[in-house]
C-alpha cells in the first residue's frame, strides 16, 4: 500500500510540475490566452481595476473581472511575464484539488486518488495554469456543489461556504453559475425527497436568506459600479452573454471576435475528448459495477446521483447551444475524479492499470512542450517577432493584430488604417503576412528589410528613410 501511494504522489508531483514548466517556457497563444493576458496587463498598466479593458479606453463587457484581477495581481506581484499572468490560475486549479480531497475524505472517499485522477485529466491539466474564465469559474461551482451537499448532510457552515461559491462564480463568469448549480441540486433534491418535499428541504436546511445576502454583498457592488462606469454593461452582458450567445449560432453582436459555430450537441463531444482518459474509464467502470452501484443508489446518502448530476450539468445546459468551446465542460470535471476515485475498488490503493492511465495526459502535455518550445508556438504567437524587433521605434501591423502582438509590444504596435502616414516617418517597422507587406512597401519612400519570418509567414520588416 506504501508503495502504491509512493507512485500516486510522484504522478500526481510530475503532472503539476509538467504544467508548471510548460507556464514558464510557453509564449501567450492566441486567441484566449493572449487576449486575457493583455486584458490583465492593460488593468495592471493603467490601475483601472473597475473595468477590464479589451484596449486603450475599450471597456470588456464580456465577461466579469475575477480572472483578469487574478492575473493583474500575478503581474503586480512578479512582474510582467507568461509566469506572472498563468500563476494564480495555477494556484485557482490546486485550490479546486485541495477542496475535492477535503469531500472526498469526508464522504469516506480516497482523497489521493481523486487528486490524482483530476490533475491528469487532460482539460483539467491545460485549464490549470491557462489564463482564461473557466478555472475561476470551477473554483466557485466546486464551493458551491460540497457546500451544498455537506449543508444537506446537517453541516450548516458549509451552506455559506456554497453561496460564497455562488459569489465567486457570478464575478468569474456571471449568472451562468447559478444555472449549473440549479441543474444539479433541484433535481437532485427531487430524487432525494420527491417533488413535494424537494423544495421544503431547501427552504429548512439552507441558509438561503443569509446566504442569499452573503453572496450579494460580494458580487453585486461590482456590477453596479461597473454599469455606471460604462453604461451598457449589462444589457450586453446579462442578455447578450448569457442568451443570444448559446442560441444564436454564430451570434453576430459579440464585440469582441468571432462567434464559434458548432452542431447542437457538439459539447458531450467535446467532454469525451476533453476529459480523456477518464472520460473514457468511467463508462467501463459504471458498468462493471453497475450491480453494486444499484445497491449504492438506494441507499439515503445520494452521493452517487448527486456526483452523476454534477458530472453532466455543462453538457445538459450547453447541448443546445451554436457558441461552445471545450473549455465549457471544466465545472464538472471534479466530479468526474471524485467518481472515479469512488468507482475503484477500496482494497486497492492504485491498480497497476490505474497508474499507466494516469500517466497519459501529462506524458501528451510533456510533449506538447516541447514541440512548442522547439518552434511550434511561432504558429500561435507573435512573441517570436517581438523579441527581434527595435522597441525604439513605431510598430504597425499591416492586417490584423493578434491579442499576443499587443501584450508582447506592451500595447505599443498599432494597427496601420493610414498608408500615407509612413511617408512622415524616418523609420518604423511593418508587421503581418509576407505577402501583403511586400505590396505594402513597394508604394513606400523608404529602404525596407525583412528581419526576421515565422514559420507562419508572418514577418518582420525595418524600413528606413531612403535617402
Amino acid at each position: 500500500m506504501r508503495k502504491q501511494q509512493v507512485y500516486l504522489w510522484g504522478i500526481l508531483a510530475a503532472a503539476l510540475c509538467i504544467r508548471l514548466v510548460a507556464m514558464v517556457a510557453l509564449p501567450l497563444m492566441d486567441t484566449t490566452e493572449a487576449r486575457y493576458g493583455e486584458m490583465a496587463r492593460l488593468m495592471s498598466e493603467t490601475g483601472n481595476w473597475l473595468t477590464p479593458q479589451f484596449d486603450y479606453g475599450v471597456p470588456f463587457w464580456g465577461k466579469p473581472p475575477l480572472f483578469t484581477w487574478m492575473s493583474a495581481a500575478g503581474i503586480e506581484w512578479f512582474g510582467l511575464s507568461e509566469f506572472a499572468v498563468r500563476f494564480p490560475h495555477w494556484l485557482a486549479g490546486i485550490f479546486v484539488m485541495a477542496v475535492m480531497a477535503l469531500f472526498a475524505r469526508k464522504l469516506g472517499f480516497n482523497a489521493l486518488r481523486t487528486s490524482v485522477v483530476m490533475a491528469t485529466c487532460g482539460i483539467f491539466l491545460l485549464s490549470k495554469g491557462a489564463v482564461m474564465t473557466d478555472m475561476v469559474l470551477t473554483v466557485g461551482m466546486v464551493l458551491a456543489m460540497t457546500g451544498f451537499y455537506l449543508c444537506w448532510k446537517g453541516e450548516e457552515f458549509w451552506g455559506y461556504v456554497g453561496f460564497i461559491g455562488l459569489a465567486i462564480g457570478l464575478l468569474s463568469k456571471g449568472p451562468l453559475i447559478l444555472v449549473l448549480v440549479g441543474l444539479t441540486v433541484l433535481p437532485w433534491l427531487v430524487i432525494q425527497h420527491g417533488l413535494k418535499q424537494a423544495f421544503m428541504v431547501l427552504w429548512h436546511r439552507f441558509p438561503l436568506l443569509t446566504g442569499s445576502l452573503l453572496m450579494l454583498v460580494i458580487a453585486l457592488p461590482w456590477y453596479l459600479m461597473a454599469e455606471q462606469a460604462t453604461p451598457g454593461f449589462l444589457d450586453y452582458f446579462i442578455v447578450g452573454e448569457h442568451f443570444k450567445r448559446f442560441v444564436v449560432s454564430g451570434w453576430e453582436g459579440d464585440l469582441y471576435g468571432t462567434a464559434h459555430e458548432e452542431v447542437r450537441g457538439t459539447i458531450w463531444w467535446f467532454w469525451l475528448y476533453s476529459a480523456a482518459p477518464w472520460s473514457i474509464v468511467l463508462p467501463v467502470l459504471l458498468w462493471r459495477q453497475r450491480h453494486s452501484l444499484l445497491l449504492r443508489a438506494r441507499g439515503n446518502d445520494g452521493v452517487l446521483s448527486f456526483l452523476l448530476l454534477w458530472l453532466v450539468s455543462p453538457m445538459v445546459l450547453f447541448t443546445g447551444a451554436g457558441n461552445i468551446l471545450q473549455a465549457y465542460v471544466l465545472p464538472g470535471i471534479p466530479a468526474l475524479a471524485l467518481l472515479i476515485s469512488m468507482l475503484l475498488p477500496e482494497k486497492i490503493m492504485a491498480p497497476r492499470w490505474f497508474r499507466l492511465v494516469c500517466c497519459i495526459a501529462p506524458m501528451l502535455m510533456l510533449g506538447y512542450t516541447i514541440a512548442m518550445i522547439n518552434g511550434g508556438s511561432d504558429r500561435k504567437s507573435d512573441a517570436v517577432i517581438f523579441q527581434q524587433a527595435d522597441n525604439s521605434v513605431p510598430s504597425f501591423y499591416v492586417g490584423k493584430r493578434p491579442f499576443s502582438g499587443q501584450f508582447y509590444s506592451l500595447g505599443q504596435a498599432r494597427v496601420l488604417t493610414d498608408n500615407a502616414s509612413l511617408q512622415t516617418m524616418d523609420d518604423f517597422q511593418l508587421i503581418g503576412e509576407s505577402l501583403q507587406v511586400q505590396r505594402l512597401i513597394v508604394g513606400l519612400d523608404h529602404a525596407c528589410e525583412q528581419r526576421f519570418i515565422t514559420v507562419k509567414q508572418r514577418a518582420l520588416y525595418r524600413c528606413f528613410k531612403d535617402s
